[in-house]
């Protein structure tokens, strides 16, 4: 009979995700068959599944750290934002429409039978399932109806951890704060806390922890110092955005505006990790720089409103300029859309029909589609006949003149396209700057050589992870204070 756990947290981007796929595997190295889950997850940098569905891609990344195949049940789930108050929702790996927060709030308790038979199927595969709570169990204004945090725990008899983090201050108050705030029973399923992101002298915070102890009658389940090659891992939060960015540094400049609703920005990961590579996050105020080589236009949830958000921070100015200089251009999925002629959204797909002007520097025309593609696929990138694999997700057909001149060839179906120039380009698929060869031979063709072992890199990194938190976390009493599930 498995057994489970919960790591919960006092606030977003404590650092759940990246101490769950630590420890899924540090206990995947003891031997044990190790699963992850979250019930309910906000990103708009998702990940597809090999059963034809998506999920948050820290999810995809803790199923890696497990050595299996990512899966929908792992995050049966998942919200993507697409204004400021709504979200696509995702339940199952499939689109089941879009809601506003207020309605989201109302009828999420309905979504709890999903929820619980995915973890059901799930905890039936493996000894022991980690799961992850979502922001912080402390919002009680969020509290009746919840499944993702204390709701689900208490449905699931799933027994919690809290996690607190030292980096943002005030610590103490984040854990014995989040007891004060919850009711009797939520409380009575805390088997503990741990302490991330510590910097320096551990010894120095021994009182700090005591105190928390002695408040709040928790015992601690370790102190866990800054892990210094985080910015290695995927990211699924936006905020982590930052740390992708390598301005200041020599080689190629890549820059990237980051819009209001950018998604799948993973596929930066790959060029950051590059000692050739000056990856730039543009953000709103800044110009594009001039001496930028390559701009990289990625996805986006919501990809006519971030044109206009493009727009309005000039950025379009800034990229015909580019061009015009003989930079060169890449745009994926809906950086792809923006480059050509015309977006159509005559169904409404993401907010009131209309038909909007593209920035013009691909020979196409989108249409925007309610049906999402899910696909995993394999090809070759047609200028250097390189081997790639990656994923789509997108709503919409994209046709054209320049579609003549594809970029990639999948399956034997040709993908993408390139303008006249061949120094403006686009496609649907995700993920391609994962592939090192492909990776080495596009920034050959922009003069930038390629030393990175991107895959590898991600490997190392996971099992650097686990030796941390072997060492800082009491895996032991992890393991005891999971309860046997049904």
């Amino acid at each position: 009979m498995a057994k489970a756990i919960m790591i919960q947290g006092t606030g977003s981007n404590v650092g759940k995700s990246m101490v769950v796929a630590g420890i899924l595997r540090a206990l995947r190295n003891r031997g044990l068959t190790v699963r992850p889950f979250k019930p309910q997850n906000m990103s708009n940098n998702a990940a597809v599944t090999s059963n034809g569905g998506e999920i948050g891609r820290a999810q995809a990344l803790q199923a890696r750290a497990c050595g299996v195949d990512p899966h929908t049940d792992m995050n049966p789930v998942l919200l993507k934002p697409q204004t400021a108050t709504g979200a696509q929702v995702i339940v199952q790996g499939q689109v089941v429409g879009s809601q506003e927060a207020r309605a989201f709030g109302k009828n999420k308790q309905d979504l709890m039978p999903a929820v619980l038979e995915s973890f059901s199927r799930l905890s039936g595969q493996c000894d022991i399932v980690v799961i992850e709570g979502a922001g912080s169990p402390a919002e009680t204004n969020l509290r009746a109806g919840d499944i993702a945090n204390m709701g689900f725990a208490r449905a699931a008899g799933v027994p919690v951890i809290l996690m607190g983090d030292i980096d943002r201050g005030g610590v103490i108050a984040q854990i014995v704060g989040t007891q004060a705030v919850m009711d009797e029973d939520d409380n009575a399923l805390i088997k503990g806390f741990c302490v991330n992101k510590f910097r320096g002298d551990r010894s120095l915070f021994d009182q700090g922890r005591d105190d928390i102890v002695i408040r709040t009658g928790w015992p601690s389940f370790g102190v866990l110092p800054w892990f210094e090659h985080a910015a290695r891992l995927p990211a699924e939060d936006v905020m982590d955005l930052p740390a992708r960015s390598r301005s200041g540094g020599s080689g190629l400049v890549v820059a990237v505006p980051q819009l209001p609703r950018i998604a799948n920005f993973d596929d930066l990961d790959p060029l950051a990790a590059e000692p050739s590579v000056d990856l730039r996050m543009i953000t709103n105020g800044e110009a594009i720089p001039a001496e930028t080589d390559l701009i990289l236009l990625v996805g986006s949830k919501s990809t006519i409103a971030d044109l206009a958000a493009l727009r309005t921070a000039g950025w379009d100015i800034d990229i015909a300029a580019h061009i015009r200089r003989g930079g060169h251009v890449m745009g994926l999925c809906g950086g792809y859309q923006m480059l050509g002629k015309t977006i159509s959204d005559q169904d409404g797909v993401e907010g009131p029909a209309c038909t909007v002007d593209g920035l013009g520097h691909l020979d196409v025309h989108t249409v925007l589609e309610p049906v999402k593609n899910l696909l995993l696929r394999e090809g070759t990138h047609l200028e250097t006949n390189t081997p790639l694999s990656g994923y789509e997700i997108h709503m919409g057909k994209t046709e054209g003149q320049d579609c003549a001149r594809p970029l990639l060839n999948l399956g034997g179906k040709d993908d993408g396209a390139v303008n006249s120039s061949h120094r403006v380009s686009g496609c649907y698929l995700h993920g391609i700057f994962a592939s090192d060869a492909f990776r080495s031979a596009y920034l050959g063709t922009l003069g930038a050589g390629s030393t990175a072992m991107f895959e590898d890199q991600i490997e190392e990194t996971l099992d650097a992870l686990a030796e941390h938190i072997e060492a800082y976390f009491d895996l032991d009493a992890l393991l005891a204070a999971a309860a046997e599930v049904t």
